[in-house]
């Protein structure tokens, strides 16, 4: 079954502690709300399945959809409904980071710089120097554990935040976390700077192919090769000059050495508003400029946009904010 209570916590970070010597360290956060509530934040570092090593993504200009969104949340712990609507987190239905990106790294080994735990902890400790950076820790809640101490910094009642990592796809035991629409995340706004930090976590043994209901992995579900998409979407022009319904288009790339037949292919925004695209071969290096049908909508405050193949799985995806789509008439270039 999905997590419990997944939501975002909101919150001020006010101290920070690595964790080692047990089997599954962590890196410990401590956040506090505006009622001067405290939260822990256990983020992994290392996985218990092989191999060991997590998979990271730390966006240092964080520019999407979701942050409009993050800013209309006041201080404290909000519990988030299944699906899309609000501003739950899928790191396969949705194009939070480039996953090409993604890289392993241990969780603590000796030396600076060179481990996940000195990368959290450089820019957690970055959010406590600065009084105006906001952190969002999406996960699932646990406590408050009355009468029971936090066990790292010691305050009372025990509670906090987990699971912030991709949470689907698992497998072993913990395929009974997995479901859509419920994975963590850590980002970061800094106002003074006038820019948001993204940290995204995955373990190296988790699927990218996973079912729309369960979050389980596909049966067949193909070995992941980041880079190897043979298919991208390089272009979309979101705010098209002249009256509803709008013209709007998206412009595919095939970047593979060979011709791809997008026969059965689909498109898919926001909302999960699906398109058929053309049934058209597109040789190798060329391009095709495909008029969106009018189910798929792309909104002028920011959207996504996904390419599913003719199984359903998904081959590429971007997102773009309302800052892009601000200039009418012009095309977002991914």
């Amino acid at each position: 079954m999905p997590l419990t209570s997944y939501g975002v916590l909101v919150g001020r970070a006010v101290d920070a502690r690595r964790e080692g010597g047990t089997d599954a360290p962590h890196y410990q956060i401590r956040l506090v709300d505006a009622d001067g509530v405290s939260y822990r934040i256990a983020v992994n570092v290392r996985s218990q399945e092989y191999p060991s090593e997590l998979l990271y993504r730390v966006d240092d200009d964080f520019r999407h959809p979701v942050a409009a969104q993050l800013t209309g949340l006041v201080s404290g712990w909000h519990l988030l409904d299944d699906g899309p609507a609000g501003v739950n987190l899928d790191y396969v239905r949705q194009t939070l980071f480039d996953r090409t990106l993604l890289r392993p790294l241990p969780g603590d080994v000796a030396g600076p710089g060179n481990d996940l735990s000195d990368l959290l902890d450089d820019q957690i400790q970055r959010a406590i120097r600065e009084p105006a950076a906001v952190v969002y820790a999406f996960g699932e809640r646990w406590g408050p554990e009355n009468g029971v101490p936090d066990k790292i910094f010691g305050f009372g009642p025990g509670n906090g935040v987990h699971d912030i990592h991709m949470n689907q796809g698992n497998v072993g035991t913990f395929r009974k976390d997995d479901g859509v629409w419920q994975d963590g995340a850590l980002i970061i706004a800094l106002p003074d700077q006038q820019r948001w930090v993204g940290i995204f976590l995955a373990f190296q043994s988790q699927s990218w192919h996973t079912d729309d209901k369960t979050g389980h992995t596909l049966a067949d579900a193909p070995i992941e090769d980041f880079g190897a998409e043979p298919v991208r979407i390089v272009a979309a022009l979101v705010n098209p000059e002249g009256p509803a319904p709008e013209a709007e288009t998206i412009t595919l790339l095939n970047a593979s050495p060979d011709a791809v037949d997008l026969t059965g292919w689909h498109v898919v925004d926001r909302a999960l508003h699906v398109g058929p695209l053309p049934a058209v071969v597109l040789d190798p290096g060329a391009t095709v400029l495909v008029h969106l049908p009018p189910t798929v909508q792309l909104g002028n405050k920011g959207g996504e946009i996904t390419l599913l193949n003719s199984v359903g799985l998904k081959i590429h995806g971007v997102a773009y904010t309302g800052e892009q789509a601000a200039r009418s008439g012009w095309t977002v270039v991914f």
